[in-house]
């Protein structure tokens, strides 16, 4: 996302070290790397068998992501309610336009960011008078009172709380009696109507609930679901029952143990993350990667840790994070990592290091598997499909412990929340936090699928420019359209027309007993195979309508197989093709996406506790500032890491991990 400033920060830094030649690299810089894409989606059934897909193009913010910030901080509950009351003001002028009789007839002023300063006291009379005179009836009047409290938020020490209070909650109420009767069934401004209504909510919410003054800032309502505290806040059940709505879930995995009758999402992480994505991204909403996340950011930050010295040990799984005896501290001394037990799971060939990257048209890219002509009996553990990545089904060659003051000072735990019981068992057994965050703040399978299509998406039926879509049907409910990545990739015959990748949470009812089991991971990915089959089959015409065959089964024959040598489809292709694409269960539990459920997030532990003398934490499960599975959220956990370690960076540098 395009407010992603610690993560893109990081990025750039990265590639300005890394000093790619452009001559020599396609990708040699950050902005080689990244492409805007301003454009999101959402879908809402339309009847039983149709869908409706609503588009929205989202203007670049001033700057790029990771430019020095200016004076002015978008990171506060204030500049959001300025922003907010801003779009709110701009919906309803839109709205007005759309009825061009009452825009003739209204004489009501619509103050916003275009008027000129007005004094405080002329603002303050506005306010009053909108709401003595009950001009808010009209939708002029509500545009003028959006830009009246786009105005007055601008410093709001100058104005009465319970006036700015009464006024939102004014208009959230007239809005609401005009607005769900005047939109009707026009889907364009219906979409309006539920951004305003949610939009108004949630800036009532905050007035409400303190959240400006509060020291908690949005973490207060974090025992809220979004859904429960939007409704406290008369948010109405059209909106919250929305596509937007629905979508914003969908983005967020918020789905307990992968239910999709269960939607949950703690309502400050979810207030934060919106309006950060909505009110602080620079240069675009989103940013897609022009290669895989694995050679765009993986890659470069080998590459240069590499140059800076750093050492790399790669086929070491760890089986124990091993504390200090009790018995054997000091009286003067914290608890402390002790030993690190690995198993070895393979051995290198000649005892070299291993390399791991590989060159896809002079790109150093980083594979999906390891190169087992590297290993010692490669072809045996590659013939035997042994998975490194496998909690469950590994190789192991050998174990090795690590010894404190021998071969590490310093442990940086950064694992996935999922590997704790697994890897912490002596923590665990001591430390009640650590129980209550593992018992309380879960995690969800995810399953995903991609596509290579030999028509493009205009030929499919897609209308619309290239996008990231949610709020689509179960059980692959967002989409993003990948066509962009077609010229990085290479093809030893025709080149694919289109792209496609699907993604969503995946449900475990009934199968959580056999969870940990070697053949769990086999038989969830078998789970998405047949997932994405009766997905194309059932579902994929309501998006692109000319991907399907007369009797509404998808044409397998638009699959593009890499392994075919003719350039020409078989006359008659099925299902079997399906299997040439990329489909996987993330099911292991390094791989789980981390929830931010209701109630759950004051269980999230610091990288900046101090518990143990030489253990910090690293990761988005951790209680970092944005508390969401992102990779924001992830470098802000690191760089908390780095500080707890070095006192660096100054946590004032780690950009909005003061949010309110």
């Amino acid at each position: 996302m395009g407010s992603y400033e610690n993560a893109f920060r990081m990025v750039r830094e990265c590639y300005a070290e890394l000093n790619r030649d452009p001559r020599k690299h396609r990708i040699a810089d950050w902005r080689d790397a990244f492409s805007p894409a301003p454009f999101l989606a959402v879908a809402q059934p339309d009847s039983q068998d149709s869908w409706l897909s609503f588009m929205s193009y989202f203007p670049p913010g001033n700057g790029l992501p990771g430019d020095p910030l200016t004076d002015t901080n978008p990171f506060t509950v204030t500049s959001y309610l300025v922003r907010a009351a801003g779009l709110v003001r701009t919906l309803l002028l839109t709205i007005q336009s759309r009825r061009s009789a009452e825009a003739r007839s209204d004489s009501g002023r619509a103050w916003g960011s275009d008027s000129p300063n007005r004094p405080a006291e002329e603002i303050t009379n506005g306010l009053t008078r909108l709401l003595k005179f009950g001009v808010l009836a009209t939708v002029a009047g509500l545009a003028e009172a959006a830009g009246l409290l786009e105005m007055a938020f601008r410093s709001l020490a100058l104005y009465p709380d319970n006036l700015i209070a009464k006024l939102v909650e004014t208009a959230a109420a007239s809005s609401r009696r005009q607005l769900e009767l005047l939109v009707g069934d026009d889907p364009e401004l219906n979409w309006c109507w539920v951004v305003i209504d949610l939009a108004l909510s949630s800036m009532l919410g905050v007035l409400r609930f303190g959240l400006i003054t509060d020291p908690r800032g949005f973490d207060a309502i974090n025992d809220y679901d979004v859904r429960e505290w939007l409704r406290l806040n008369g948010a109405s059940e059209r909106s919250l029952n929305s596509a937007l709505l629905r979508g914003a879930y969908d983005l967020a995995f918020a789905y307990e143990d992968g239910d999709y009758n269960r939607p949950r999402h703690a309502a400050g992480v979810g207030l934060r993350g919106t309006l950060r994505m909505l009110f602080s991204a620079r240069g675009s909403l989103f940013w897609k990667m022009n290669a895989g996340m694995g050679d765009i950011v993986f890659a470069p930050l080998y590459q240069v840790l590499k140059n800076r010295g750093v050492s790399f040990k790669f086929f070491h799984k760890l089986t124990n994070l091993k504390l200090i005896d009790p018995g054997k501290q000091l009286p003067s001394e914290r608890p402390y990592v002790e030993a690190l037990e690995f198993d070895v799971q393979a051995q290198i060939k000649g005892g070299a290091e291993y390399q791991p990257l590989v060159e896809i048209r002079g790109l150093p890219c980083w594979p999906s598997k390891p190169d087992f002509c590297q290993l010692v009996d490669g072809e045996q553990l590659e013939r035997e499909k042994w998975d490194f990545e496998s909690n469950w089904k590994s190789s192991n060659v050998a174990a090795r412990t690590l010894q404190v003051g021998v071969d590490f000072d310093v442990v940086v735990f950064g694992l996935g929340l999922g590997a704790v019981p697994y890897t912490c068992k002596d923590i665990l057994k001591r430390d009640q936090r650590w129980r209550d965050m593992v018992a309380q703040v879960k995690t969800v399978a995810t399953q995903a699928f991609q596509i290579w299509m030999r028509e493009d998406m205009r030929a499919l039926g897609w209308e619309f420019p290239p996008v990231c879509l949610a709020g689509f049907a179960q059980p692959f409910d967002t989409w993003a359209d990948m066509g962009h990545l077609i010229g990085q990739e290479t093809w030893s015959t025709t080149e694919p027309r289109a792209i496609a990748y699907f993604v969503s949470v995946m449900s475990e009812a009934g199968v959580k007993e056999v969870y940990g089991s070697d053949s769990y991971a086999s038989a969830r990915r078998r789970d998405v195979r047949m997932n994405a089959i009766r997905f194309l089959n059932s579902n994929i015409r309501q998006l692109w309508p000319k991907a399907s065959c007369e009797n509404g089964d998808f044409r397998w024959e638009l699959l593009k197989d890499p392994c075919q040598k003719s350039a020409t489809p078989p006359s008659q292709a099925d299902v079997s093709r399906f299997d040439t694409q990329y489909w996987i269960a993330n099911v292991d539990p390094s791989e789980r996406y981390i929830l931010s459920l209701p109630g759950t997030t004051r269980y999230r532990i610091s990288p900046l506790d101090n518990t143990y003398d030489n253990l910090t934490i690293a990761g988005d499960w951790t209680s970092c500032g944005f508390d969401v599975g992102c990779v924001e959220a992830a470098v802000m956990s690191g760089k908390l890491a780095a500080h707890a370690i070095s006192s660096f960076p100054r946590l004032e540098d780690i950009i909005a991990y003061d949010h309110p």
